[in-house]
């Protein structure tokens, strides 16, 4: 029958998501393109594979069948690509790669760098994606790899078909308006009883994290404003109207006027690198890999560096 990979994925996400706009979000097509997908595979395959139910849409019997064999046949498709790279004699193909923010600014421009030095027939596609939709994205085949963040305070769940590889460990501070703590190098979360924070949402990765945090010193923060980006939470700091979490990544995204104070708690987030099990041994896949762990291993010593000459 004539029908593609990415419109199976998209049925075969239909059944892990339940809805045509969080199948969307995972793969990053609109919902409209998600539903044109579904619809030119029912013209393929001449058979209704979605129902109607009130306001919801569900697979039918026929829908559910094809969805069953399409993980199989797009299981065997990605075979099939690991055993074509291997035929070559160099390390050469098309890396879809999925990251955040942060990621995309500061260690993507230096692994792209090192990956053209090395592979240069590697071509690495990226697209910046929502932090938390990261690990499903890997999951779903929409990315072949992906950079995402891990917090000991609420981890990614953990899947045998997934490997998860930190390749960064860093140290939260807290950002607090230029002379507001004037003379304090540390303090403790227990202190920050009265201050208004600046926080993502709680049922983010990120929010869930700094809320347990603060929760085990014995402290439930106050949050003023419910804000995801970086960039603004940094610009609200220095306003004047709340305090946040920071790391020496985040600071480097953009110059602030803010102060930084160290936290008497280790409170980490760590930096991984996620892809699939079934795809550790494909060239393309491990090359990557192993330019994203030396550049990091370089990262680190020039961190050492500079916290050392401080």
């Amino acid at each position: 029958m004539d029908w593609t990979s990415a419109q199976l994925r998209s049925l075969v996400e239909l059944t892990r998501r339940g809805t045509v706009t969080a199948v969307a979000e995972a793969l990053g097509y609109t919902p409209g393109g998600v539903s044109q997908q579904i619809a030119a595979l029912e013209k393929a395959t001449g058979m209704e594979l979605l129902q109607r139910v009130g306001r919801r849409v569900e697979l039918t019997d026929a829908g559910r069948t094809l969805a069953l064999h399409a993980e199989r046949i797009l299981a065997t498709e990605a075979e099939a690509v690991e055993a074509l790279e291997r035929t070559r004699n160099e390390v050469a193909g098309t890396l879809r790669v999925g990251l955040f923010t942060t990621a995309a600014a500061e260690i993507l421009p230096p692994v792209l760098r090192a990956a053209r030095a090395t592979h240069p027939a590697l071509l690495v596609r990226s697209r910046d994606m929502d932090v938390d939709e990261l690990y499903d994205a890997v999951t779903s085949g929409a990315v072949d790899l992906a950079l995402g963040l891990d917090y000991p305070d609420a981890p990614i769940r953990r899947d045998p078909a997934l490997r998860v590889l930190r390749l960064y460990r860093e140290r939260f501070a807290l950002a607090v308006p230029a002379g507001s703590m004037a003379g304090r190098k540390r303090i403790s979360l227990a202190d920050t009883q009265d201050l208004g924070w600046i926080l993502p949402a709680a049922d983010s990765f990120y929010g869930r994290a700094v809320r347990a945090a603060c929760r085990r010193a014995g402290v439930e923060p106050e949050v003023q404003h419910e804000v995801t980006d970086t960039a603004a939470t940094l610009a609200l700091v220095e306003a004047g109207v709340g305090v946040s979490m920071v790391t020496e990544l985040m600071l480097r995204l953009r110059s602030s006027r803010c102060d930084v104070v160290e936290l008497r708690e280790t409170i980490e987030r760590h930096i991984v690198v996620v892809f699939r099990t079934s795809a550790q041994h494909r060239p393309t896949v491990a090359a990557l890999v192993e330019v994203l762990q030396a550049v990091a291993k370089t990262h680190r010593g020039e961190a050492g560096t500079r916290r050392a000459a401080r």
